[in-house]
């Protein structure tokens, strides 16, 4: 038989684990688009447009359209591309960070 007290200790625990996955999610998307718009130098939002960041830059590509995945955004930020300079002051946490919030949001 089934005990009930420990299925529901079980599925409490699952839930709250659920709920902490979604804040820390939502707590990085919130880090990478204070990134994006204000604390990478210069801003990226500057340059490119990104609906979710209300960015609307018009040097650099629409990332909405561009749809860069993770590890493109990486590259880009590392190494610059095009008019757009390698970013050598951010951190490697940061890097990964912003990567991983523009790869998330575009197109969305």
């Amino acid at each position: 038989m089934i005990n009930l007290n420990k299925l529901m200790q079980k599925l409490v625990l699952a839930a709250l684990a659920l709920s902490a996955q979604a804040v820390l999610a939502q707590d990085t998307l919130e880090a990478g688009k204070k990134l994006f718009t204000e604390s990478a130098v210069p801003a990226c939002a500057l340059c490119h447009r990104l609906k979710h960041a209300d960015a609307a830059g018009e040097i650099g590509p629409v990332l909405d359209e561009l749809r860069p995945d993770a590890a493109q955004v990486e590259k880009a930020i590392r190494n610059g591309i095009g008019q757009m300079p390698a970013f050598t002051t951010l951190s490697e946490s940061d890097i990964k960070l912003l990567a991983k919030y523009v790869s998330e949001v575009a197109g969305k």
